[in-house]
C-alpha cells in the first residue's frame, strides 16, 4: 500500500485503526508486566496498514515483543504479495523496529514440505499469544481458512499448528496458523471495513455451519470486532 494509498483512508477507519492500536498496545503492555517477552499475531492486507502505522508510534519495550502473521502466502518475503513485507515496511517502523519478526515460510518448494520447520519456529515463542487480530474476506475466510479449501477440515481440527493450504480461490499455496492455535491467544480481535464485510459478518453470526463460513470457528470465543464504514 502506497503512501498515497493512505491518505485516501477515511477518517472513520483511522479512528478505527488508532481504537484498536490503543487496545492492542494495552493488552502487550499488561502482558509485558508479567512476562519477559510477549507474542502478537497479525493478519495481512490492505485493511490493517493504518493500524499497524500508529501501533507502531506507540511507546513499548518493543524489544520484548515476538510478531508473527497468522497466515502467509509462499513467495519470498520481498514479493509484492508477501505479507511479512507488509508487516516490515507498516508495522516494523519507527519504536516497533526492535520487535522480532517470525517468518511463516522457509527456503523450500512448497508449504507442505516448509510446514513442519515453520511449527517448530512458532513452538518456540511465549504462547499463548497476548492478541491475534483477524481480518475476514468477503467468502467468510480468516487467516487462511478458506471455505473451497481441501484442507479446511484439517485446518479446523489439527493440534498442530500449521497447515499448508492450497485454493482455487488464490494464486498462490499458502500456510496458515490452524484453528486451535488461533484460538490460544488471550484476546481476539477482528479487523473489517465496509458495508460488505459488515453483512458477511451478520450472516455469519445468524449460522453455525463453519465450513460455509470459518470466521464461524472465531464467534464461538470472545472476540472484540472493529469496524468502520
Amino acid at each position: 500500500m502506497s503512501a498515497s494509498a493512505s491518505e485516501k483512508v477515511s477518517p472513520s477507519r483511522k479512528h478505527l485503526a488508532n481504537q484498536l492500536a490503543e487496545s492492542v498496545a494495552g493488552a502487550l503492555a499488561v502482558d509485558l508486566s508479567n512476562q519477559e517477552r510477549v507474542l502478537l499475531l497479525v493478519s495481512g492486507g490492505s485493511t490493517p496498514v493504518p493500524f499497524f502505522r500508529r501501533l507502531a508510534s506507540v511507546d513499548l519495550s518493543w524489544e520484548r515483543v515476538d510478531v508473527a502473521l497468522v497466515d502467509e502466502r509462499w513467495v519470498d518475503d520481498a514479493h509484492q504479495d508477501s505479507n511479512a513485507r507488509l508487516v516490515k515496511e507498516h508495522l516494523l517502523q519507527g519504536p516497533a523496529a526492535k520487535a522480532r519478526f517470525h517468518s511463516l515460510t522457509t527456503a523450500h518448494g512448497t508449504p507442505e514440505e516448509g510446514a513442519i520447520e515453520v511449527a517448530e519456529r512458532l513452538a518456540e515463542l511465549s504462547w499463548p499469544a497476548s492478541a491475534v487480530v483477524l481480518g475476514m474476506g468477503g467468502d467468510g475466510h480468516t487467516a487462511s481458512l478458506f471455505p473451497d479449501s481441501g484442507e479446511l477440515g484439517l485446518a479446523l481440527s489439527t493440534d498442530d499448528a500449521t497447515v499448508a493450504v492450497r485454493s482455487p480461490s488464490v494464486p498462490q499455496p499458502r500456510i496458515t496458523l490452524s484453528a486451535s492455535w488461533l484460538h490460544q491467544a488471550r484476546r481476539h480481535m477482528l479487523h473489517i471495513v465496509g458495508d460488505d464485510k459488515r453483512a458477511v459478518l451478520a450472516r455469519a453470526m445468524g449460522g453455525d455451519d463453519v465450513r460455509e463460513l470459518p470466521i464461524r470457528v472465531f464467534l464461538s470465543c470472545p472476540l472484540a470486532i472493529y469496524w468502520a464504514p
